[in-house]
């Protein structure tokens, strides 16, 4: 519906152009938390690498998606949005670290290579359930602060080069 659409549009251009950033940020995280995974996972156990690149990553992913995709700005609101962040990143340490364990349970040795992929796909799974969660729980229209301008919200390219790839990818869907 319109209403759902616009609930929380940070980023002009509607549900498209949300997407469209997410999705950046979301693949910038993702090399993050694998490189982070890949350079903790010597020192320990692969679900310690895991929650700790996965922390790390998900603070800075919240903190982009609250500027760039949702249109958070300041400080009022940020603590409240991280700790919801938080509990969302919880829900998708549930669905890594259970692949990490599933694989324990069928494959006794897995190799680096291996372990990344199961994290990289569980990751995508939970990358889907944290874009509505972050949409319609954590910056959803009616949290925003009034004085919160929304970053591509301005005219045709004044946004950046995210906010013209939001604009680009968001074009079709609008014409």
């Amino acid at each position: 519906s319109g209403a759902a659409s616009g609930a929380a549009s940070g980023v002009g251009g509607g549900t498209a152009a949300q997407l469209a950033v997410f999705a950046v940020i979301g693949a910038l995280s993702t090399v993050a938390y694998a490189a982070l995974f890949v350079l903790l996972r010597p020192a320990g156990s692969a679900q310690t690498a895991n929650a700790v690149a996965l922390l790390v990553s998900g603070v800075a992913n919240t903190a982009a998606n609250r500027r760039l995709t949702f249109g958070g700005r300041g400080r009022a609101g940020a603590g409240r949005a991280q700790l919801q962040g938080l509990l969302v990143l919880a829900l998708g340490s549930v669905l890594t670290s259970g692949s990490l364990t599933l694989l324990r349970a069928t494959t006794s040795r897995p190799t680096r290579a291996t372990e990344v992929a199961v994290l990289v796909a569980a990751s995508a799974a939970a990358a889907v359930l944290r874009f509505v969660l972050l949409r319609s729980w954590v910056f959803r229209a009616g949290r925003r602060t009034a004085a919160a301008p929304r970053p591509w919200a301005r005219a045709p390219g004044s946004g950046g080069p995210i906010g013209r790839l939001a604009e680009r990818i968001a074009a079709p869907a609008t014409r």
